[in-house]
């Protein structure tokens, strides 16, 4: 046998042998990767303290987006508690987390309502909002479902809306959609995956 043919001999039993594992793995996401997705690749909106915001605002944090409303009776305070765990688990990387929360309710969610709602879960965590107009501009282009559902008196309707959040990394490019309900401990190790990134 050819010398050419035992180096290749020797490096595919190298191969199988399990010594591939000392070259760098990808890591897998626990959320739906989605990389090149072409949903919304920015918003423009209003954050609770008035100040006007866009995607490049946070570059260099990974950003969580979550549409939802601050009299949402089960799914928005569920998902943002699990935010809050994540960010929590994070630990000092968790102040390069930016949780953000879009209302689809402009007409009752108000700045202050938000101001109070959304940071409580925690401080670092923001709110924004538009006009009606821009709501559905921005629900749109992320294509996030959100519709009114007639309650007992005008005031309480309730909005059925999409549940996911959507995951940017650092450099402000879609790379995650996790569905509703992804325990905080494995939001934290998607984030962590895209902040070493």
């Amino acid at each position: 046998m050819r010398r050419r043919d035992l180096i290749g001999l020797a490096l595919a039993a190298f191969a199988t042998a399990g010594c591939d594992k000392l070259m760098p793995s990808s890591r897998t996401f626990n959320g739906v990767d989605i990389t090149g997705s072409d949903l919304g690749p920015d918003f423009r909106l209003t954050d609770h303290n008035g100040k006007e915001r866009t995607l490049a605002d946070f570059r260099g944090k990974a950003v969580a987006l979550f549409f939802g409303y601050t009299h949402c009776p089960d799914v928005c305070p569920t998902t943002l508690s699990d935010m809050a765990n994540a960010v929590k688990l994070l630990g000092p990387d968790g102040q390069r987390v930016q949780v953000i929360f879009v209302t689809v309710d402009p007409k009752r969610d108000t700045p202050q309502l938000l101001k109070n709602y959304v940071p409580a879960f925690n401080p670092t965590f923001l709110a924004l909002y538009g006009d009606a107009p821009a709501t559905a501009r921005v629900t749109k282009d992320f294509k996030i479902y959100a519709a009114e559902r007639p309650g007992k008196t005008p005031e309480s309707y309730t909005v059925d809306h999409s549940a996911q959040t959507l995951v940017f990394d650092t450099r402000g490019k879609l790379r995650l959609m996790l569905p509703y309900g992804t325990p905080g401990d494995k939001i934290a190790s998607d984030l962590k995956i895209l902040l070493n990134s």
